[in-house]
């Protein structure tokens, strides 16, 4: 199972920021490792390495190395949803967590003062001091759930922008 580095979130609002704070990790800003940036910056939601891969005519391997380094220096993060391949987003924004429907694929980003009640609950009732950064929640959405809802709506494939 992967595990997710424990480094904290780097503070940043926009792209200068987020170069200014590779810059100051000691990172050299290869043009590769901008680009993922940038692509990042533009993408809906969490995307996968193979996604930003072919968006951006790099090497997956390239792709997944400047990733997993910029993930250990704390300026993005890798989410897992559903069955998929594990997804990147930003980690300096305003931090989100995730449902997934397992029925219709769709991503809602929440954010994480939303799900506070439901930490505190699993802490009072469990000892566990949840986090849902890393795995979203998995479950049925609201129309899937729905008695009419079963099997009505079209699959999408997983890794979609959060709606």
């Amino acid at each position: 199972m992967t595990q997710a580095p424990q480094a904290a979130p780097l503070p940043f609002d926009n792209l200068e920021e987020a170069i200014r704070a590779v810059r100051g990790r000691g990172m050299r800003l290869s043009t590769a490792r901008r680009l993922v940036l940038e692509a990042l910056f533009a993408a809906p939601g969490p995307v996968s390495a193979p996604q930003l891969s072919q968006a951006l005519a790099i090497d997956t391997t390239s792709v997944y190395r400047n990733l997993e380094l910029l993930e250990r220096h704390g300026l993005v993060r890798h989410v897992h949803l559903g069955h998929g391949a594990g997804l990147w987003v930003l980690a300096g924004r305003q931090e989100h967590e995730y449902l997934y429907c397992e029925q219709c694929a769709k991503v809602t980003a929440v954010a994480v003062e939303e799900l506070d009640p439901i930490r505190e609950e699993i802490r009072q009732r469990f000892g566990y001091q949840a986090r849902f950064t890393h795995f979203a929640i998995v479950g049925l959405c609201e129309q899937c759930a729905a008695p009419h809802g079963a099997g009505e709506r079209g699959r999408r494939p997983a890794g979609r922008a959060p709606s």
